[in-house]
């Protein structure tokens, strides 16, 4: 283990809810890497399961990843507003919307269920999205040695981070997949590139960083490193992976001249994300659709709908800006050609 990152490669695979498994996560840890779980959408008993899981193979460190994201405002007519909207996309595969919407993922702060399942479960690592969580649990964390991260996509996200005593602070460019981080979904979100966000906050904190956004090889990550961050998190290059949940659709359309074309839009879920380009992520954002996660309940639905007849036109095929370059390999040996890659860039720079 380096004197500046957990593991002995600075190098962290990002929980994908969804996505990331226990093999991933524990293949990955196994190699020499932070592996991560996405319990974001799970319920405490299922990210029990999955924790649990994981330390049956792997016995390294290992990150599990919380939503801190403030709960929905929920409306009635924004709501049925929204259905509207997407009901001719239902009836192109003859069916029908659901009648209501629910508030599928439940967020970590004041959670006290899943609070219990980290205290108990003791991951070494622990890291939030979407914001931070409450001071007491936070407190509970630190108290029983878990090391902590949290996700900043500007710099007054990561003045606060770094103010509440988290151990790291990922920095999250607007190359990354899947969904930004930012605090207040209704700010104005600056959207700078990985690196220079990596510079921006290392200039107003001492909290080492973590670059976060568009990396695939070992030379994005010596860049990254060159930049100042002490590690890098890499998502969208682990999705070919064998040990992950993608979906048949999902490999083959990263797999694809589709994943050339990466879009943001909140069209998806409710919040700014971005993945593959589609029928869904083309349709113009709306400012009085359903909010996050409840907007995501209605896109699941319509996916689950298409999919049924061979349509991937609705799917969450979360990726970054780099997904063309992603490589199917199992995570062991992507982890294991990574470092060689940096190994290899860094002797050029």
């Amino acid at each position: 283990m380096t004197a500046s990152f957990l593991t002995p490669l600075p190098l962290i695979q990002a929980p994908m809810a969804g996505v990331s498994t226990p093999e991933l996560a524990a293949a990955v840890s196994n190699a020499g890497a932070l592996g991560s779980l996405g319990i974001g959408a799970s319920s405490p008993d299922q990210a029990q399961r999955m924790i649990r899981r994981t330390r049956e193979l792997t016995d390294k460190p290992f990150n599990v990843n919380l939503f801190c994201h403030a709960p929905a405002l929920r409306n009635t007519a924004r709501e049925s507003a929204w259905i509207e909207r997407l009901r001719p996309e239902f009836m192109r595969f003859g069916a029908q919307p659901p009648c209501e919407l629910h508030e599928i993922y439940r967020t970590f702060i004041n959670n006290a269920g899943m609070l219990d399942v980290l205290l108990a479960e003791r991951p070494a690592v622990v890291s939030f999205h979407f914001g931070l969580p409450d001071s007491a649990a936070l407190l509970a964390l630190n108290q029983v040695g878990i090391i902590t991260l949290a996700c900043a996509t500007c710099v007054s996200e990561a003045e606060l981070i770094a103010s509440v005593g988290i151990n790291f602070i990922v920095a999250q460019g607007e190359e990354a997949g899947g969904h930004r981080g930012i605090f207040d979904p209704q700010a104005r979100d600056e959207r700078l590139s990985t690196r220079e966000l990596v510079r921006a906050i290392r200039r107003v904190t001492d909290v080492p960083v973590i670059a976060a956004g568009g990396m695939m090889d070992g030379e994005d990550i010596a860049l990254a490193l060159a930049t100042g961050a002490v590690a890098a998190q890499l998502g969208t290059a682990f999705i070919l992976c064998p040990e992950s949940a993608a979906d048949e659709g999902y490999r083959a359309t990263l797999a694809s001249e589709r994943a050339r074309r990466t879009v943001l839009t909140r069209t998806l879920s409710g919040r700014l994300a971005r993945g593959i380009a589609n029928r869904l992520t083309l349709l113009p954002d709306q400012e009085e659709m359903a909010d996050y996660p409840v907007a995501y309940d209605l896109a699941k639905a319509l996916h689950r709908i298409a999919s049924q007849q061979n349509c991937q036109e609705y799917a969450a095929h979360w990726a970054g800006t780099g997904a063309q370059r992603a490589r199917p390999m199992p995570a062991g040996r992507l982890v294991a050609t990574l470092a060689e890659e940096i190994r290899s860039a860094q002797r050029q720079i």
